[in-house]
């Protein structure tokens, strides 16, 4: 699936923040800083958006070319109910991979984190890079009303 386009915004849409970062593991508290910065705390979507991009960031670092002196990109979109994060990472031999593993795996449990807590994700490998996105939206659960009320 392509990554969002984080330059169609609509009227009254933020522009992203999008922030370059060395390859190194220091470097993804900075990235959840970043998310920090785009969204504020008080965000309903905050946590899992800090949660998710940590993922990442840490995935860029440990499987692809970004953790061998590279560095990686974090784009940070909020536009209304809907919040959009980008990692572009310096390649690697792999795809990436929502595999499941096994219960005493220490590891490899990123991507199904991903799948099960977004909206939509997905990937692209092209120009010897990898861009893994993932989309969260704000659920409006409608009031209920009271037995008064009836």
């Amino acid at each position: 699936m392509a990554p969002p386009d984080f330059h169609q915004l609509e009227e009254g849409d933020q522009e992203p923040f999008v922030v370059r970062f060395p390859g190194i593991p220091s470097q993804v508290a900075k990235a959840r800083r970043l998310v920090t910065a785009a969204l504020g705390r008080d965000h309903p979507l905050y946590d899992d958006c800090v949660l998710l991009t940590s993922e990442l960031a840490t995935n860029a670092i440990l499987h692809s070319r970004s953790g061998e002196g590279g560095s990686f990109i974090v784009s940070v979109l909020a536009a209304g109910s809907l919040v959009r994060v980008l990692v572009r990472d310096g390649g690697s031999s792999g795809a990436p991979c929502a595999c499941r593993t096994e219960t005493q795996a220490t590891s490899g449990r990123g991507l199904p984190l991903i799948e099960t807590l977004s909206h939509r994700w997905g990937f692209v490998r092209e120009n010897g890079a990898t861009s893994v996105w993932f989309e969260l939206r704000q659920v409006m659960i409608p009031a209920q009303r009271s037995a008064e009320a009836v």
